[in-house]
């Protein structure tokens, strides 16, 4: 059961690829939990934070053709005129707004996130899920994806490197710490919860019952003083858990994606970000610091997308994609679904590779998609005459004009039974082939 409790404190910026810097400086994880394959990156973790909103008879009557009925082709193309209307969503996301004075992507619109750090992979967690002891990765469900293929923040073991607690643990503990932080947002399983819990992932998978539900509040005051000294050491998280007697709500996030800055993109920091997404049945009250992030903002899907179109408001693209993706399912209980069914296939390793005076961001399965023989993505430099021709197999890139006109072109079939994003170029969409 998803658990949400929001308290007043300051926040720190959160990275438009899941990351955050305090100050100016980078926050460092121990070097113990770090994975030193990575030579480029430094790891971290984001949730898409999804929370109902009630509608008007009309609204719901109005159901967009983008969800259409189980075993109903949604149509070959949409164009990003053909984006639901906002009032066809049941759900908002949250977003958060840099500091124009911040030192990593200014003004920008982010979803909560941040590096993980060293606190996120202690062995103190054992302690806290103790009544999961017996359970592999606390419960969670087993992924599908081959270890080969897994993204190498998930496929590396943690236990040589010195820390007990999995990839898969410690990313989501990261992504709900940083959600604390950045927006006073706390994801958590209480005590009379727990055994209830307990009981689902002996049965079966917790995350199958996990459904989205109405936010809660602890004492506002107690979790006050916490935020403050959670932002202030990281490692107060897990005394936090302790003493209020609770446990991070892992089993409400779903994983969904994984991006890797592109390089001599955003300066010399770059990461390798792990994206989960999480369904809750009402809006939680949620908090900035006017210090670091200046507001925050819940809207649909659609009316982000809109609204950069428009110039109001500057997302990544990262974030662009993701709610691209998301505007194939209006409605909340259909998001939720989906997420939580598809989360058991895994997902691709993505570094999108910047092509110079092209305005052109190639993602993998783009035909123009480089690697080379160590698996490491570089600029690519084509002349290739057709390489504008939206109607060509094999296209999986973000065209740029300028800085808030990005196009998607996508024509090739998503893995791990991913969705298509809505852009100019999108295959059928088959609801029964995301199960």
């Amino acid at each position: 059961m998803a658990r949400v409790t929001s308290t007043k404190n300051k926040c720190r910026e959160a990275g438009d690829w899941g990351t955050e810097t305090f100050s100016g400086q980078i926050k460092h994880a121990g070097s113990f939990s770090m994975n030193t394959t990575l030579k480029h990156w430094k790891e971290a973790a984001t949730l898409i934070v999804a929370a109902g909103h009630r509608l008007g008879a009309d609204a719901l009557s109005s159901r967009t053709p983008l969800t259409a009925a189980a075993g109903s082709p949604l149509g070959s193309s949409y164009g990003r005129s053909q984006l639901p209307h906002k009032s066809r969503f049941d759900y908002d996301v949250l977003l958060l707004k840099r500091s124009s004075k911040s030192g990593f992507m200014p003004n920008a619109y982010v979803f909560p996130g941040g590096m993980v750090d060293s606190s996120d992979f202690s062995s103190e967690w054992l302690d806290i899920f103790k009544s999961f002891s017996k359970s592999p990765n606390f419960g969670l469900r087993s992924v599908k994806q081959p270890p080969e293929t897994r993204p190498p923040m998930f496929a590396t073991d943690r236990l040589k490197l010195g820390s007990p607690i999995s990839g898969e643990v410690a990313f989501r503990i990261c992504a709900l710490r940083e959600t604390f932080e950045e927006s006073g947002v706390l994801l958590v399983v209480s005590k009379s919860e727990e055994k209830s819990l307990l009981k689902s992932t002996e049965g079966r998978c917790a995350t199958d019952h996990v459904l989205h539900k109405k936010a809660n509040e602890l004492c506002s005051s107690e979790l006050t003083k916490w935020r403050t000294l959670v932002n202030q050491n990281p490692s107060n998280f897990i005394r936090m858990c302790r003493e209020l007697e609770v446990l991070p709500n892992i089993w409400a996030l779903h994983e969904w994606s994984n991006w890797l800055t592109p390089e001599g993109r955003y300066g010399v920091s770059r990461f390798d970000t792990a994206f989960f997404i999480c369904c809750l049945q009402d809006t939680p009250h949620t908090l900035q610091d006017e210090r670091e992030i200046v507001r925050f903002q819940w809207s649909t899907p659609s009316e982000v997308l809109q609204s950069y179109q428009a110039r109001e408001l500057w997302i990544a693209p990262p974030q662009f994609y993701e709610l691209s993706r998301m505007c194939r399912f209006p409605l909340l209980n259909d998001l939720h679904n989906f997420a939580s069914r598809r989360a058991t296939e895994g997902c691709e390793h993505w570094l999108p590779v910047l092509m110079k005076e092209r305005f052109l961001s190639l993602l993998p399965g783009d035909k123009l998609y480089p690697l080379d023989s160590s698996g490491e993505a570089k600029e690519h430099m084509s002349t290739d005459p057709h390489l504008e021709d939206t109607q060509d197999s094999g296209l999986h890139r973000m065209v740029f004009s300028d800085s808030h006109s990005l196009t998607l072109q996508v024509n090739i079939t998503p893995k791990y039974n991913h969705l298509v994003p809505v852009g100019e170029q999108a295959l059928p969409h088959d609801s029964n082939s995301q199960t």
